[in-house]
């Protein structure tokens, strides 16, 4: 093979592997960071102590009581806000956390039953099992006609009914991409470097490359974090909908900044190399050149 076939089709595979290696993170991400149930689990608890998350809940189950609760005009206000202000103080205690990882738990189940069946209808967050315990709470304050209050299953959408299935198809995909997109974009890097001329210039395409795919990646999360606040359902909070984003992108994110300090690293090696080899090869010239200039100033002596 001719070096100009060879350098070619190195180049083809560095491009492929590069373009690879963002997608592998992107299916490894969908499968092991929010289709594994312990995970997401983990990922989710800490938004109990979010506010913007704990304002959402507060409004939410606030809402679904006061829709049941029939009290004078001139006391919707002051009932609304004494209601509110027992949801909001109950969303710091123990009790609300065991219901939130309990009502994240149901809505995962469903989110991956959703995403892996056919079943239709919209992922939610069921808030009854808070509207419960506030309910207790507001009979131990005394509040009128608390232990009246009907347990409602106020939902928060997740998911809408809309999105599943064009979400479904590309979360089969990147499942079944999880391991062979790495794997792929592995033994590309590998084949496009021992394909090349200048296997030096080869390794410097490939850091340059996987950092500019990281770069894009990071990108895209942002661009569909702005898509995904853009086309909230009716009533979802939307700084409680970026923190949920921002949370279950997090270890995705953190991938982008690991592949781009990878790719830069690996250029820089490679960059490195090749001046400390060029100054060394400059130093050998130059020796044989001073010996024989030495030599010729000893003849004529």
């Amino acid at each position: 093979m001719s070096h100009r076939a060879r350098s070619a089709v190195s180049a083809a595979l560095i491009v492929l592997a590069c373009l690879l290696t963002p997608l592998g993170a992107l299916s490894a991400w969908a499968l092991y960071g929010i289709g594994d149930t312990a995970r997401y689990e983990a990922t989710m608890a800490p938004l109990a102590a979010d506010a913007d998350v704990r304002d959402a809940i507060a409004a939410g189950v606030t809402d679904g009581i006061m829709r049941e609760v029939h009290v004078r005009p001139r006391m919707q206000g002051p009932v609304n806000s004494f209601v509110r202000d027992a949801v909001r103080s109950f969303t710091g205690t123990e009790a609300y956390r065991t219901a939130w990882e309990a009502a994240n738990i149901a809505a995962h189940d469903a989110l991956m039953r959703a995403l892996r069946d056919d079943s239709e209808g919209a992922v939610t967050v069921d808030l009854a099992t808070v509207t419960e315990r506030v309910k207790r709470q507001l009979a131990d304050d005394h509040m009128p006609l608390a232990n009246r209050i009907p347990v409602e299953h106020t939902r928060i959408t997740v998911l809408a009914a809309g999105d599943l299935t064009r979400l479904r198809k590309g979360f089969h995909v990147l499942e079944v991409a999880a391991f062979w997109l790495p794997a792929a974009s592995v033994v590309l890097t590998l084949a496009g470097i021992l394909v090349a001329v200048c296997r030096r210039r080869a390794v410097l395409s490939t850091g340059l490359g996987t950092a500019l795919g990281a770069a894009l990646l990071g990108v895209a999360i942002a661009v569909g974090r702005r898509l995904t606040l853009a086309d909230l359902p009716p009533g979802v909070s939307p700084t409680a909908a970026g923190a949920v984003y921002d949370a279950l992108t997090s270890t995705l994110r953190l991938a982008c900044w690991l592949l781009l300090a990878l790719g830069v690293t690996v250029a820089a090696a490679a960059l490195l190399s090749g001046v400390y080899a060029r100054h060394r090869q400059a130093g050998t010239e130059e020796a044989p050149a001073e010996a024989q200039a030495e030599g010729a100033s000893r003849v004529r002596a």
